[in-house]
């Protein structure tokens, strides 16, 4: 989806060149966030908001992270927040999650996808004319659909956590919880997050089926309420929901073999199905989630690996997940099997793709990569640590996950501020923030084709 944002830009832009006023939305967007940012930042440093006072690069992070629904922390959330400060990081959660899913289906409807076509006409109201009363109504059924996913999610969770902790704190952690995971943030408030319960599986499915439907994202969700019948959904949901269960199947098959044999994994474990728990939470929970069942410094090399792929493919487009997104890994994978059978068209069930599509993916990609290759070269120069180590950082970020192998409490407010801005990044995505200062013009001049070997 994020992808989508270039064809906007230069649409707004003619706007404002032949007498109207035009917006641009990747610049507006990134604008919103800096003022939530800052604002969460300010909220945290609050006397009241912590239980020892924290610096302002620490509150900052924080906010940072809360708002890009990353999870990575230098403070812990439940031993050095009050009350307030942890809703504050609620709240700044919430509306980073949500706020960029409904932009981001907002755009994708005013572009002309297809789905109610009432909403379709709000969204073409809000970016064309910049109508806020339209761009709430289509905005209103997005917060309905979070909104309704977080009160089953609390339902859910409250069944578990409160006959062990109480009706207070067990609704409290059960609301905490659903937030963080439906928005894919990966804040817990234990230094732990969920190891406590890997072999709790009422805790462990609730939670990952919270975040794999935010992962899904309303668009693909909606749809599949809609239609209720595989053969009448579009041919974009089709291609999601098989690559998200494949991706799962392959990563929890994955770690089941490489860990099972890890005394300080699932080794550790009783039984074959506690080890099956285990291994399919954390299989799925790269792809953005960022809440952990086992110690992520006690994976194997292997395992790791694995988890950086799949933290850099991230979930879908118009979701509350983040990295170059699973539509984007899918096409450089079919794009490439139609290469080497010497097919040109890249199709899904009958149905072919554009060159500008295939040629957007690419871009996305491209531009993830080179900023991970940034990251992971600025923060080896700024933070004495295993390569590893900052690789899986700097992608988790990236990929706005939350997940990490013990560097982050190591980073110093240098490589803080290399983590801020790859998680900032990473949120509005690479081709949303690589036009947000520029604007693709499309070339009248075609000039004779020129063969040029490749590989």
């Amino acid at each position: 989806m994020k992808v989508h944002f270039l064809d906007l830009v230069s649409y707004q832009t003619k706007r404002s060149t032949s007498g109207k006023q035009g917006i641009n939305p990747p610049r507006l967007l990134l604008e919103a966030f800096l003022v939530l940012i800052a604002l969460g930042a300010c909220l945290l440093k609050l006397p009241f908001a912590t239980v020892e006072p924290v610096t302002w690069m620490e509150a900052a992070f924080t906010a940072t992270s809360a708002v890009t629904v990353t999870g990575l922390v230098v403070v812990d959330t439940g031993s050095q927040y009050t009350l307030f400060g942890q809703l504050v990081i609620l709240g700044l959660i919430q509306l980073g999650g949500l706020g960029l899913m409904t932009f981001a289906v907002l755009t994708a409807l005013a572009l002309g996808f297809k789905l109610r076509l009432e909403h379709q006409l709000a969204a073409q109201e809000a970016f064309n004319e910049i109508s806020l009363q339209t761009a709430r109504r289509a905005g209103g059924s997005i917060a309905a659909f979070a909104l309704t996913a977080e009160a089953i999610g609390v339902v859910l969770l409250g069944l578990f956590f409160v006959p062990e902790l109480g009706w207070s704190e067990g609704l409290y952690q059960a609301l905490f919880y659903t937030i963080s995971a439906f928005n894919n943030a990966g804040f817990a408030l234990s230094p732990e997050s969920l190891s406590g319960y890997v072999d709790h599986p009422g805790i462990s499915l609730s939670v990952t089926a919270l975040f794999i439907t935010g992962g899904l994202g309303y668009i693909v969700i909606m749809e599949l309420f809609d239609k209720r019948c595989w053969s009448r959904l579009s041919v974009y949901v089709k291609v999601i929901l098989l690559a998200t269960l494949l991706l799962n199947l392959i990563a929890t098959g994955a770690i089941l073999l490489l860990e099972f044999g890890n005394p300080a994994t699932l080794g550790a474990l009783d039984t074959f199905w506690d080890k099956l728990l285990a291994a399919w939470f954390q299989g799925v929970t790269p792809r953005t989630a960022g809440f952990n069942t086992l110690d992520i410094g006690a994976l194997t090399a292997g395992t790791s690996v694995l988890m950086l792929l799949l933290m850099f493919i991230g979930g879908a487009p118009n979701s509350t997940a983040s990295g170059i997104k699973i539509s984007t890994f899918v096409i450089l994978i079919a794009a490439t099997r139609s290469f080497l059978r010497g097919n040109l068209n890249v199709s899904f069930f009958k149905r072919s793709l554009s060159s500008e599509t295939v040629l957007k993916a690419l871009a996305t990609t491209t531009i993830g990569m080179a900023v991970v290759f940034v990251g992971v070269l600025t923060l080896s120069i700024l933070v004495e640590d295993d390569f590893l180590n900052i690789a899986f950082e700097v992608v988790s970020a990236f990929g706005t996950v939350g997940l990490s192998r013990g560097t982050t409490g190591e980073l110093g407010t240098a490589g803080q501020l290399v983590i801020m801005a790859v998680m900032l990044i990473g949120r509005l995505g690479p081709l949303t923030l690589g036009y947000t200062l520029t604007v693709r013009r499309k070339s009248r001049v075609r000039y004779a084709q020129t063969e040029f070997p490749v590989g």
